[in-house]
């Protein structure tokens, strides 16, 4: 092939267009290396779905400790926790702990 063959291909009439010259650079910079990137707006895509079940998370612990503070009002049900989780006992009360081993 000679080289007016080659441009007159319309292939690379289309290369070798100016707007095409500069746009291709110009999408490369954009998607790869701005400080805005395509890769930059996945990474903060990613992290704010992260935090986004990080909420609901939080909220519904939020929620449960609400419930619980709600039945703690109950002088019966406060006794009960404080006994359950923190092993308090009455005077003249004597408490016993059974552990099971599961070390065979």
């Amino acid at each position: 092939m000679t080289l007016n063959k080659i441009k007159n291909n319309k292939a690379v009439k289309i290369l070798t267009n100016v707007f095409v010259l500069i746009l291709i650079p110009f999408l490369i910079w954009m998607f790869f290396f701005d400080e805005n990137s395509y890769l930059v707006h996945r990474k903060f895509d990613s992290e704010i779905k992260d935090l986004e079940s990080t909420i609901s998370f939080y909220k519904k612990k939020i929620a449960e400790d609400k419930a619980t503070i709600k039945k703690l009002q109950d002088s019966i049900q406060l006794e009960r926790f404080a006994r359950e989780k923190y092993l308090m006992k009455k005077e003249n009360e004597e408490i016993y702990l059974i552990e099971f081993d599961t070390i065979k």
